[in-house]
C-alpha cells in the first residue's frame, strides 16, 4: 500500500505562485509514474501532468507554461509549482502514484485563487 498526502494549498491572490507537495509513504519502493490532477468546482477531475521516476514530464496542453512538476525520489515527494495563478485555477489538486500496476490517490488539497 502507498499513502499519499498533499499539502501546500490555500487561498492565494491572482498573479501569485504556489508550490504543492505530495509525500508518499508506505510501500514506496517501485513507485514509477506520479501525477497531478485537478478538479474544479462542478467539473470532472482532469490531468495536469505526470512525471516518471527518471524525471521525464508530460503536461496537459491546458497547463503548459505555468505549471511545473518535479520530483525528489529520495524524499518520495512530487511537487507542483503553479505560476501566474488565475481564478480559474481554483480546484482541488490531487496527486497519484503508480506502483506495481496499482494507482494510488491522495485526498487532495484545495487551491482557491481570488481575483
Amino acid at each position: 500500500q502507498v499513502q499519499l498526502v498533499e499539502s501546500g494549498g490555500g487561498l492565494v491572490q491572482a498573479g501569485g505562485s504556489l508550490r504543492l507537495s505530495c509525500v508518499a509513504s508506505g510501500s514506496t519502493f517501485g513507485i514509477s509514474t506520479m501525477g497531478w490532477y485537478l478538479q474544479a468546482p462542478g467539473k470532472q477531475r482532469e490531468l495536469v501532468g505526470t512525471i516518471t521516476s527518471g524525471g521525464r514530464t508530460n503536461y496537459a496542453d491546458s497547463v503548459k507554461g505555468r505549471f511545473t512538476i518535479s520530483r525528489n525520489n529520495a524524499k518520495n515527494t512530487v511537487y507542483l509549482e503553479i505560476n501566474s495563478l488565475k481564478p480559474e485555477d481554483t480546484a482541488v489538486y490531487y496527486c497519484n502514484a503508480l506502483r506495481a500496476g496499482t494507482l494510488y490517490w491522495g485526498q487532495g488539497t484545495q487551491v482557491t485563487v481570488s481575483s
